[in-house]
């Protein structure tokens, strides 16, 4: 814990803005020696913007986003000024800052026709200082969801604890324990039933966060946020609902970036083959691709650890932007052979140098390291290169440095050049040991603020400004090299900023285990709130032991449910270099369940990739916390709900469970339910296929080598889906691995078991190329309406492809739910009876 240093500034006065109808204030402080300055402005009806500066505690030089224009048409805007405070009324919200009764300024901000205010600071204590950095002080509320944060230990329920706002290499970590680990995203959001708010701060400085875990008999309950360093720019986010909050939070730090569509496939990975010299890794890498093909399981691309870039000879480190010409005698050769064979690279690249590394001089030379200002040279540490906690001396590339941020960036492009297809950004927590280090502040690209440039310590900037760089050097190169295509940058450590440019990542470094695989789940949600919501796990677990049959199969199926879904892992052993991989055909006795959940899967993609064109367009999370849309349900905010560990959304149609223990064969579910008519409740798609109603505790059958997880379908929903194979995206141009066309299309619908009494449903699927840079996108929109009678269900369909994307498939399959024997009929077009699937499913096309 750092020395607490804490001075809290008095006597504030108005400083402008205090008596007009502006929506804003500033206040200045006449305390003795603490010359801060306070402000509050109103940013859009439902945002609101503070500050608390010094000149010693000045705004975060590099925030991790812009400060963005005040828009306030529409929201119906009322201010009150009074002698000393200022009330104003915005939206739905009415904020109030009040610097007469307390001695420090207090912020409020209440839902209206609400008595309790949704936020408000401590009396007394609000804003202080500590030491080189600030403290903020506002009341915990009790009982209710916090959640956030980025990426925190289990349970997704953050209340009552304490966190580190800080990036590591967490190896190995424990799921309920440990902190921090990988991601700093200072964003914590409290839900309840009347409403929410969220705190953000800019900073990519370190600090902490006590989320209701600390109390005082005379400060009562509270939270406190910590950061080391600088002064305070922070925005409190209001709204009615989680998806208000999140889809806000967007617009001011940018919505979730497109990964190609190939990346919903099967990634898979293990460090061990790119470290093998016999055979050579290459060859083994190809082995694999065969036996992937032999056992008939799809794969969209490959995972590459770094073993490829180890020196060929003493001292044996890891050289990025080199290659092992033992392992890998040809790369561009291997490259184009995988890419024969339909799996793309995704290659692992690391922001630091060892002494050893060839170009480590020439770094050095150009000011591309940081400085260590105690002893005037390069700053150097021990960094991981071999095995688990093996290391060596280098140095990490400071990407304020024009020639660092350039010499990364070419090598990006290279690797670009030779057939790479994804970027592996990978251990760039920059865990560095020492604040002083100076960072070089010379990119032109970068912009340092009047004065920053006297603090070129990397406390003072924040070290994790380096991680959102080291995300928009790989970004960049990529972009340059394909004009025309999404980059596809994957990242480990992220800030609010990094995710700008990755459009991708996991939870590290995860341990196998049955509670491993149950709290992955809470961090996947807490993920989606910060926006990182292409996000999964290593299926499995990357480090500790092998998975039983049961439990690989068990976390495959529920892998299958998620956004992203790779298998990759070092499983040490006695070997700490080498390691072991997880295969899907290891245990030959499940190895055909495998095969059928990951099949599953590529048929799930054009549900899936929907859900991430939503995702990019409104910041929805495709996979959600069971409570999200169904605040008015009393059940969601009980703690096992809130801890979301067993269960959640993924999308609007599915609600997927799982068993969390070995030899468990049923596990309960809870079935939300939006309001009183909400009555047709959800269809089992497990035997016995019943119809299940909402707002209920529900014992789904789940054998593991029969049935797999439960999953339930939402009545009315429906599905997208096409072949289970590997396609090619509409947008390739190339189809070297003789890919079949993403050219059938059907749509699984979910109606009520009997007739739905006049109510019909209408679900809307997004599709694109799957492969168009951004600024390039188009999506069009598919609709698919139903209404169901006891013999039939009515059914309309409507394509608009007016954005100018056309999908290569010409007709629509419907597809009932097993055991539903209605036939389907359409006014609007032409229905043909296609038979049954494997399933036993009721199958008709419409034409």
């Amino acid at each position: 814990m750092a020395p607490q240093r804490e001075l809290i500034p008095t006597q504030w006065t108005a400083a402008a803005n205090a008596e007009d109808a502006s929506p804003s204030v500033t206040l200045a402080s006449q305390h003795k020696n603490l010359p801060f300055t306070f402000s509050f402005e109103t940013v859009r009806k439902n945002v609101f913007r503070t500050t608390f500066t010094s000149p010693e505690h000045p705004l975060p030089p590099h925030p991790s986003i812009q400060r963005p224009e005040t828009s306030l048409d529409g929201s119906g805007l009322q201010v009150t000024p009074g002698a000393q405070t200022k009330s104003i009324a915005t939206g739905d919200f009415n904020a109030t800052i009040d610097w007469q009764s307390s001695s420090t300024p207090v912020v409020s901000v209440s839902l209206k026709g609400q008595d309790k205010p949704l936020h408000t600071d401590i009396p007394h204590r609000s804003y202080t200082v500590d030491g080189q950095g600030i403290a903020h002080y506002t009341r915990y509320n009790r009982g209710t969801l916090h959640v956030g944060l980025g990426e925190k230990a289990a349970p997704m329920n953050l209340s009552g604890r304490k966190f580190e706002l800080n990036c590591t290499d967490s190896f190995g970590y424990d799921v309920y324990r440990t902190d921090p680990m990988y991601k700093n995203i200072p964003l914590l959001i409290n839900a309840t039933p009347q409403g929410c708010v969220a705190m953000f701060s800019t900073t990519h400085s370190r600090g902490s966060y006590s989320v209701g875990s600390e109390m005082d008999g005379m400060w009562g309950f509270y939270k406190s946020y910590r950061q080391d360093y600088g002064g305070l720019e922070e925005y409190v986010i209001v709204g009615k609902t989680l998806e208000e909050i999140v889809t806000t939070y967007a617009e001011l730090a940018g919505f979730p970036l497109l990964v190609p569509r190939w990346a919903f496939g099967y990634l898979s990975g293990g460090m061990r083959y790119s470290m093998l010299d016999d055979p050579p890794a290459s060859q083994a890498l190809l082995e694999v691709a065969r036996k992937l093909k032999e056992h008939d399981i799809p794969c969209s691309a490959h995972q590459l650890s770094s073993g490829y870039t180890i020196a060929e000879h003493h001292p044996k480190t890891r050289n990025v932007f080199t290659w092992n010409n033992h392992r890998f005698p040809d790369p561009k050769g291997f490259l184009e052979e995988y890419h024969r064979l339909g799996i793309r690279i995704i290659a692992n690249i690391k922001p630091y140098v060892l002494a050893s590394h060839p170009e480590y001089k020439k770094l050095q030379e150009a000011g591309a390291l940081f400085k260590d200002p105690h002893t005037g040279e390069t700053a150097t540490t021990r960094l991981w290169s071999a095995g688990g906690g093996e290391s060596g001396e280098g140095s990490h590339i400071d990407f304020t440095s024009e020639y660092g941020f350039k010499w990364w960036y070419d090598g990006v492009r290279e690797l670009c050049r030779v057939g790479i297809d994804c970027m592996w950004n990978d251990n760039n927590e920059y865990t560095v040991t020492h604040d002083d280090w100076e960072c070089a502040l010379n990119d032109p690209s970068f912009p340092v603020p009047d004065g920053a440039e006297k603090r070129p310590q990397i406390g003072f900037w924040g070290r994790f400004v380096h991680t959102e760089l080291h995300g928009k050097s790989s970004h960049d190169a990529m972009r340059d090299h394909a004009p025309d295509r999404r980059p596809f940058v994957l990242t480990r450590a992220a800030t609010a900023g990094t995710m700008r440019y990755a459009a991708s990542t996991w939870s590290g470094d995860n341990i196998t285990s049955w509670a491993g695989m149950k709290g992955a789940n809470a961090l996947s949600l807490n993920a989606g709130m910060a926006l990182m919501q292409c996000y999964g796990h290593d299926i499995g677990g990357f480090e500790g032991p092998q998975p039983s049959p049961e439990l690989l199969l068990r976390w495959i199926q529920l892998g299958c449910h998620s956004p992203r879904f790779a298998i990759n892992c070092f499983k040490t052993g006695s070997d700490n270099k080498v390691g072991d991989v997880i295969e899907p055909w290891m245990y030959p006795s499940i190895t055909h369940l495998v095969r059928k959940a990951i099949k599953r899967r590529y048929a799930m993609i054009p549900y899936l990739y929907s859900l991430m064109l939503k995702s990019h367009k409104t910041a929805v999370p495709p996979q959600r916390w069971t409570g999200w849309g169904y605040e008015a349900d009393p059940e969601i905010w009980t703690p096992e709900i809130m801890d979301g560990e067993t269960q959640y959304w993924l999308g609007d149609a599915l609600l997927v469970g799982g068993v969390y223990e070995a030899g468990e064969s049923k596990a309960r579910v809870y079935l939300p339910k939006a309001s009183e008519d909400d009555k047709w409740g959800f269809l089992n798609l497990n035997a016995p296929y019943d119809n299940l109603a909402a707002g209920q505790w529900a014992t789904i059958d789940a054998e593991w080598h029969g049935a797999g997880i439960p999953l339930l379908a939402k009545v009315g929903s429906a599905i997208p889906t096409g072949r289970d194979v590997q396609v090619l995206s509409p947008g390739e141009t190339e189809n070297v691995a003789s890919l079949p066309l993403d050219d059938y299309r059907a749509v699984e619908i979910f109606p009520p078991p009997k007739s739905s009494e006049g109510k019909t449903w209408s679900n809307t699927w997004y599709e694109d190329d799957g492969v168009a840079a951004v600024e390039k996108v188009k999506i069009s929109a598919y609709t698919i309406g139903y209404s169901s009678m006891d013999t039939e269900v009515e059914v309309t369909f409507e394509r608009d492809e007016s954005s100018g994307f056309v999908a290569p498939w010409k007709t629509l399959v419907v597809v009932l739910p097993s055991g539903d024997d209605r036939t389907v009929r359409s006014g609007a077009a032409k229905v043909a009876n296609l038979g049954r699937d494997g399933q036993g499913r009721r199958m008709f096309e419409l034409s």
